[in-house]
């Protein structure tokens, strides 16, 4: 073989290799990319697109519970830290069977769970009405309704016969609309359950039970979970010593 022949073999040995290695380089950055992909998709795997970051050790709960505008309206600020911490909204860690995206309801002792992967969930405070104890089960998110109009229940309205007058067209949305700035709406196939996952205008019922109502939030935190769960989100309403877990 003449030293041409041996010269151009080692260039094609070498530009070989050369390929080979760029090679391995390149699929080693996108199985790390498709890695990295795999996580976010991981921690997105439930709920909305574009939904808000998830709270963590540095979340910043001032401007979490902060005034917050909302189209015509702004929901004044809550005095969070004048109640128990754990009512605050956070990651918490929750093993249960239930799928992750699934909403679990613990009307008995005052928190609201959207269940994540990975044995955890992201846990809100409820105030809970004399209806949020009326009804358990199963059922679906379907009617997502931002600033509600509230229409009284005629048992309510057999208490006090004032509010007679917004049995036709409803409350009007605003500040003071007793389902606040969110409502969703629970249904067991084609039948309204008539229990509502809504905000509340009275922030101090949050971790109580109360007179009126279902199942009661901040407002900062109802449209937290609002702009999270989809249509058709599973929703889980606890009996009192109900266990759910794994």
């Amino acid at each position: 073989m003449t030293r041409h022949t041996f010269e151009t073999a080692d260039r094609t040995s070498a530009l070989a290799e050369g390929i080979s290695r760029r090679s391995l380089i390149k699929g080693g950055l996108l199985i790390a990319a498709g890695a990295l992909a795999g996580c976010q998709t991981y921690e997105q795997v439930v709920g909305l697109p574009d939904q808000p970051a998830l709270p963590d050790e540095e979340f910043d709960y001032a401007s979490a519970y902060a005034a917050l505008p909302d189209g015509d309206f702004t929901w004044p600020a809550i005095n969070y830290k004048a109640f128990d911490q754990k009512y605050w909204r956070q990651v918490v860690d929750y093993e249960t069977r239930e799928r992750p995206g699934t909403v679990v309801v613990d009307p008995h002792n005052n928190f609201l769970y959207w269940v994540l992967p990975g044995d955890k969930a992201l846990r809100y405070g409820i105030g809970v009405g004399r209806a949020g104890f009326a009804w358990t089960g199963e059922a679906l998110i379907r009617v997502k309704r931002p600033h509600p109009i509230w229409r009284p229940p005629r048992e309510m309205i057999a208490r006090k016969p004032s509010l007679e007058r917004y049995w036709e067209k409803g409350f009007p949305a605003g500040l003071r609309n007793p389902l606040g700035a969110r409502a969703m709406d629970l249904w067991q196939g084609s039948i309204d359950t008539l229990y509502r996952i809504h905000g509340t205008n009275k922030p101090s019922s949050i971790g109580r039970s109360v007179s009126s109502g279902c199942i009661r939030m901040w407002q900062q935190d109802v449209i937290d979970l609002f702009n999270r769960v989809p249509l058709r989100t599973k929703v889980i309403v606890l009996t009192k010593n109900e266990d759910i877990s794994t």
